[in-house]
């Protein structure tokens, strides 16, 4: 491995259970690249998130794995499947429900990198 390959992280990606009610792996989020962050989400069936918004922060959330409802502020809410990409513009509150009958995984990438003093949480 070269050495910039390991100056990507600064910590054993592990996968964690989040208060959003959805469990989080980050894959890359590093002052190194301030530019953007990479995290999968993990959403059991019949699970909404809770209702949140970033400052600043464009998100994109990447399906990988099974379906859901994404619900952004000023946006119809939107079916999502494997492939599909959702584009939450900085501030539109967001949650997203899993509703097929295997977990809800999705890539969330976020411009700039996600940094907590952006994240707040409306309920």
């Amino acid at each position: 491995m070269n050495s910039l390959a390991r100056d990507s992280f600064e910590f054993e990606p592990v996968e964690y259970y989040s208060d959003e009610r959805c469990y989080i792996l980050e894959l890359l989020n590093t002052p190194n690249s301030p530019e953007v962050s990479i995290a999968r989400a993990r959403v059991e069936p019949g699970v909404t998130t809770i209702k949140h918004r970033l400052k600043n922060t464009v998100e994109r959330y990447f399906v990988v794995e099974g379906s859901g409802v994404a619900h952004i502020e000023n946006q119809p809410d939107q079916l999502v499947n494997i492939g599909d990409v959702v584009v939450i513009p900085p501030g539109d509150i967001q949650s997203i429900t899993s509703t097929g009958d295997k977990d809800l995984i999705f890539l969330c990438i976020c411009t700039p990198r996600f940094e907590w003093g952006n994240y707040e949480s409306l309920e």
